[in-house]
C-alpha cells in the first residue's frame, strides 16, 4: 500500500488524462448580445425526470460571468470534424485569433448553437453549487436537438475520433 500524500496538480491533471471523455462547447449569451463560450469536458446528465444536466466552470473563465449574469447556458457536443471549434474555445479569449472557425445560430429563444454539433441541449440554470475554483450549475433542459455523426473524443490531452469494435455491450 502507498503513502498518505497529497497528490500534486500535475499528478491530479495526468489521472484525468486517463479518462477519455467527449468534447463539448459551452455558450452563454451576455446582456449585450456577444456570445462566450468554452470548451469543457466536466458535463454529465443528473436526472431524466426531471431533465437536468451538470457542467462545471471554472470562475476566471468569461462563460463562468455570463452564466451568473443570465441564468442561461447551451452545451454543444462537437462532432470529429470539429476540432478547429474545440481548440479555438479552449483558448482563453485574449488568445484567440479571429472569429470562432464556424458561425454561431442564435435561436429565437437567445441562445446560441454551433452548427453541425452532435448534440445541442438549452439550459436554463437550475442550482448552483460553488466548490473550490468552480462552480457547479446544474441546468434544467428547455431544449434538445439531435444530429447524426461521430463525437470528438480528448484522451492524454489529444482530440481523437472514436474506433467502432463491433462489439454491443453484454448487460445481462
Amino acid at each position: 500500500m502507498g503513502e498518505n500524500k497529497v497528490p500534486d496538480i500535475d499528478q491530479y491533471r495526468k489521472a484525468w488524462a486517463k479518462f477519455a471523455t467527449g468534447v463539448s462547447v459551452i455558450l452563454s449569451k451576455d446582456q449585450e448580445g456577444d456570445v462566450h463560450g468554452m470548451a469543457a469536458n466536466g458535463i454529465t446528465s443528473v436526472s431524466l425526470d426531471p431533465m437536468l444536466v451538470l457542467v462545471c466552470i471554472d470562475h476566471s473563465r468569461n462563460t463562468y460571468k455570463r452564466i451568473k449574469e443570465t441564468g442561461r447556458f447551451s452545451i454543444n457536443i462537437l462532432n470529429h470534424n470539429q476540432t478547429a471549434v474545440a481548440e479555438y474555445y479552449a483558448r482563453r479569449p485574449e488568445k484567440r485569433i479571429g472569429d470562432p472557425p464556424c458561425d454561431l445560430v442564435l435561436r429565437e429563444n437567445g441562445s446560441a448553437k454551433i452548427p453541425d454539433c452532435l448534440t445541442f441541449i438549452d439550459c436554463n440554470v437550475h442550482e448552483e453549487i460553488i466548490q473550490g475554483d468552480h462552480t457547479i450549475y446544474i441546468g434544467k433542459v428547455i431544449d434538445i436537438t439531435i444530429e447524426e455523426g461521430k463525437p470528438l473524443l480528448f484522451y492524454e490531452s489529444m482530440f481523437n475520433e472514436l474506433a467502432h469494435n463491433g462489439k454491443t455491450p453484454n448487460w445481462s
